[in-house]
């Protein structure tokens, strides 16, 4: 299967790897899913994670953001987005739909309700963190 993991969720599995969460990354760790990201995608990890208030709050350093980045790029296949989509309630997360088909994707994996509210975008699924670990059993 391949994915697209949305960086609230890779985010949120550098803080708390538990539960779903924890799974999908570790399903990324294991390669149980090709992982698909982009450019755009690396940038927003950086942002948020560079944001002092998230430093502070989970003790993150520059050497996890870099961790995170390093482990996405040794196991994720990278795209570079063509076509443009404007489909999302909040227009800052199209790209993760113009990722997932450049990447052609099977799910995108998501806890924004605004794109699970979605449900699919051409071929691609959008499904939350517990349905996608269900779907790798």
């Amino acid at each position: 299967m391949r994915a697209v993991v949305d960086t609230n969720v890779l985010v949120s599995g550098l803080i708390r790897p538990r539960g779903a969460i924890g799974l999908v990354i570790r399903g990324l760790r294991d390669r149980r899913f090709v992982a698909i990201t982009s450019p755009p995608m690396l940038e927003e990890i950086v942002d948020v994670l560079g944001r002092p208030r998230l430093r502070d709050k989970y003790g993150l350093d520059d050497r996890a953001v870099e961790t995170l980045l390093r482990f996405l790029v040794l196991r994720s296949e990278l795209v570079i987005p063509s076509a443009r989509i404007e489909r999302c309630r909040d227009p800052r997360d199209d790209y993760l739909l113009e990722t997932a088909v450049a990447g052609a994707a099977d799910r995108l994996v998501t806890g924004d309700a605004d794109l699970l509210e979605l449900g699919s975008h051409e071929r691609v699924l959008i499904v939350s963190p517990v349905t996608f670990v269900g779907e790798l059993d």
